[in-house]
């Protein structure tokens, strides 16, 4: 499926999502302005339902009038919305502001940052604010195989902490690396 194709299906996977949730009964009518062919297309694939005959005759008896096609999205139609709304945009991050600077990681260094981020809820010193949704919305460079960030100097101390944890537990390399690629490293509290 082309990016164009691919774009228009997400399109209507939201409209559906968006119609669906302001319906009192759940489902998206023909008469909900989203076009049946691509309706049509997402249920063959199984990203929406199509209602059976029965529950057609209901919706109808509600409405007062003939429901030729209704519509609903699936488990799945529901989780591609949401993994393609957690995704970048194409081309990478962009620079957010001023305050915040690009730091590149190799591979190594970024599998102990998603380690980190990932226990972030039972970690007894707090992670900086956003470090999650920067670590997931990453972009490895394909030339220097790099993961590429923009983080704020709160994020880039709470990376230096998770490399220090993962040092304590093992492996310096990684935290040592930071260290001199950044000039940023955690050490201890005494």
């Amino acid at each position: 499926m082309g990016v164009v194709k691919q774009a228009a299906a997400l399109e209507l996977l939201g409209v559906v999502e968006e119609r669906q949730e302001t319906a009192e009964h759940g489902w998206v009518l023909d008469v909900d302005g989203v076009p049946r062919e691509g309706v049509l297309k997402a249920a063959a694939s199984g990203l929406v339902e199509l209602a059976e005959r029965d529950e057609r005759a209901e919706l109808s008896a509600r409405v007062g009038r003939p429901v030729r096609w209704t519509a609903r999205l699936t488990g799945q139609g529901r989780d591609l919305l949401l993994y393609a709304r957690s995704q970048p945009a194409a081309g990478g991050p962009a620079a957010p502001g001023p305050e915040y600077r690009l730091v590149e990681l190799m591979p190594s260094q970024m599998d102990v940052l998603r380690v980190v981020t990932g226990l972030a809820d039972r970690l007894q010193v707090s992670l900086a604010p956003g470090l999650d949704v920067r670590v997931r919305v990453a972009a490895q460079d394909r030339v220097s195989g790099r993961w590429r960030l923009y983080l704020t100097e709160e994020q880039m101390a709470s990376v230096a902490y998770g490399l220090w944890l993962h040092k304590m537990a093992g492996s310096a390399a990684e935290a040592n690396r930071f260290s001199r690629d950044q000039g940023i490293a955690h050490t201890s509290a005494t």
